[in-house]
C-alpha cells in the first residue's frame, strides 16, 4: 500500500511541476501588422503556365520593318511558336494548313514543324503569291479608307494570311460589307487595320512562289 502511495504522489509532484510550466498567454494587437483604410493596398497575381513561358523572351523593337512585320504576325498567329498546332490543325509559327503547304511545296507536317527556317521560307513564299494575286487590288485601293480603315499593302497581305486572297478581293469589292472571319472568328477587316502601314517591299510579286 505504501509503495502505491509513493508512486502515485510522485506522478502528481510530476505534474504539478510540469503544469507550472504554462503560463497562459496574453495576446497583443500589433498595431504595425495592420493596414489603415488611407494605406495603398498591393494586389498580387500568380502568372499562367503560358505567361511563364514567355518570362524570359524579349522582343526586339523592329517598329514597321519587314522584319517587324514578320514578328507582329507571328505573334497574333502563335505567339511565335513554332512547334504549335491549334485546334484547327493550322501550323507552326504562321499558322498554315496543309493545303496551303503543299501549293508552296511543302509535304511533310513533321519535318514543318521542326524547322523554323523552313517555316520562315514558307511564309515569304505565300506572301509572293498573295501579293501577285492582290497586285491589281494594291495599285486600286492602297491609300483609300473602308469602313473607316486605311487600306495599305501590309494589311491586305496580312488579311490574306488570315482568310486568303480571294476573302480579301470580296472584302474590297463589297466596299467592306462582306464581314470574312475565320474560325476563331478573327475578320479581315481587323487583319487590314492592324497590319497596316508595315513595309512589305522586299516581298516580289511571284504567282509560282516555292520553298527551296
Amino acid at each position: 500500500m505504501t509503495k502505491k502511495w509513493y508512486f502515485y504522489s510522485c506522478i502528481a509532484l510530476i505534474v504539478g511541476v510540469i503544469s507550472t510550466g504554462f503560463k497562459p498567454y496574453k495576446f497583443e494587437n500589433l498595431n504595425w501588422f495592420y493596414v489603415n483604410e488611407s494605406d495603398e493596398v498591393l494586389h498580387y497575381t500568380v502568372p499562367t503556365a503560358a505567361e511563364l513561358e514567355y518570362t524570359n523572351i524579349i522582343f526586339p523593337q523592329t517598329g514597321k520593318t519587314y522584319a517587324g512585320f514578320k514578328q507582329a504576325i507571328a505573334f497574333k498567329e502563335s505567339q511565335g511558336k513554332y512547334h504549335l498546332v491549334n485546334t484547327f490543325g493550322y501550323l507552326g509559327k504562321y499558322q498554315f494548313g496543309m493545303s496551303t503547304l503543299r501549293t508552296i511545296g511543302v509535304r511533310d507536317s513533321l519535318h514543318f514543324l521542326q524547322s523554323p527556317p523552313l517555316q520562315e521560307k514558307a511564309f515569304n513564299a505565300l506572301l509572293s503569291i498573295n501579293k501577285w494575286i492582290l497586285r491589281d487590288e494594291i495599285e486600286k485601293y492602297e491609300g483609300k479608307v473602308i469602313k473607316g480603315v486605311t487600306i495599305t499593302e501590309s494589311g491586305l497581305l496580312a488579311a490574306a494570311h488570315l482568310g486568303g486572297a480571294g476573302s480579301v478581293k470580296k472584302f474590297l469589292k463589297s466596299n467592306g460589307n462582306r464581314s470574312i472571319k475565320d474560325g476563331f472568328g478573327t475578320s479581315i477587316k481587323s487583319y487590314i487595320k492592324k497590319f497596316g502601314g508595315y513595309d512589305t517591299s522586299p516581298i516580289v510579286a511571284n504567282k509560282n512562289a516555292k520553298v527551296k
